[in-house]
């Protein structure tokens, strides 16, 4: 079937456009280098302007890069967020959000950490993880250096970033050496059936564009590597297996009506509520996958949404 008819006006002739990625007939790295060169066009990050810095990595691994936007004005301890960028965990790079990235930390006033970690299948689960959260401890142990008021760090990210977003908070609280002001959720990957065979829900109205069934499974199958479900960190992989999710952060998930992802971001949520985790959960209508980042009113009032979110829980 097909659902154009379905996606946002303003944004239905971008969508039906949209490139997309078949890991059967098509190369990765050309995947990797137009999702780069469309995003950084798209928010206009070409231009933005950075810091940049190596951080300690994960025990025995190699250095993390950060990029970091600060807001206008520094007022002594700002809060934080950490950044993780989507691009299902396969592809993608923190500088190709620069532009929305930079809007961002003006809007709310708070320094932005993204941070560049290793992609699958080159280096499969849990490095991805353990670059965020090392770039985590980073963040909060110089926080004081940075300005950064350490009891206001949140942990944010979009698609595969929503999933590796999702996976560092749990990490936070099982660790036990960070506690998190909140989690930002968008659209995020959680699910490791998702598109499968095996998948809990399969509604034919969602995943058709951006972000489909046949990528879905490409990009786990990248991730997981051999990691078996019995696993004990399987539920870091995969957040929707997570045993138990009660002592996790105030948590916003948006997703979209459309989106490949819309069912087990749901249903996470309401496991977050039965759990007694402040949550709050917006789904949009006519929305596909990355439907915030395509120029539209939708577009504007999802991002008037996320700073509101944002400025709420820090």
């Amino acid at each position: 079937m097909t659902t154009l008819g379905l996606v946002d006006a303003q944004q239905r002739d971008m969508v039906a456009s949209f490139p997309s990625f078949d890991p059967e007939r098509d190369d990765l790295t050309k995947f990797r280098e137009e999702l780069v060169e469309g995003t950084t066009a798209l928010l206009k990050s070409g231009s933005v302007r950075y810091d940049e810095r190596m951080i300690p990595g994960p025990e025995g691994a190699p250095d993390v890069r950060v990029i970091l936007f600060r807001p206008p004005e520094i007022r002594e301890a700002t809060p934080a967020i950490l950044y993780v960028h989507g691009g299902g965990m396969i592809a993608g790079t923190p500088d190709m959000q620069a532009g929305a990235l930079e809007r961002l930390a003006v809007e709310t006033g708070t320094l932005i950490v993204s941070v560049d970690y290793r992609l699958a299948p080159e280096t499969p689960f849990p490095a991805g993880l353990e670059d965020v959260y090392a770039a985590l401890l980073w963040l909060h142990a110089g926080a004081g250096g940075l300005g950064v008021d350490p009891d206001r760090i949140m942990v944010m990210g979009d698609s595969g970033g929503g999933c590796l977003a999702a996976g560092t908070a749990l990490l936070a609280r099982d660790r036990g050496k960070v506690k998190l002001r909140a989690q930002v959720l968008i659209y995020p990957m959680l699910d490791v059936r998702t598109g499968g065979a095996d998948a809990p829900s399969d509604d034919p109205t969602t995943g058709e564009f951006v972000w489909t069934r046949a990528q879905n499974r490409h990009a786990w199958s990248a991730v997981r590597g051999g990691l078996a479900a019995t696993d004990p960190g399987f539920g870091y992989l995969s957040p929707s297996f997570v045993r138990e999710v009660a002592g996790l952060p105030a948590t916003y998930i948006l997703t979209g009506a459309l989106d490949l992802f819309r069912d087990e971001d749901v249903t996470f949520a309401h496991r977050l509520w039965r759990a007694g985790v402040s949550t709050e959960l917006v789904v949009y209508a006519n929305a596909v996958h990355g439907f915030d980042l395509l120029p539209s009113a939708l577009a504007e009032r999802a991002h008037h949404d996320v700073v509101a979110a944002v400025r709420r829980l820090l």
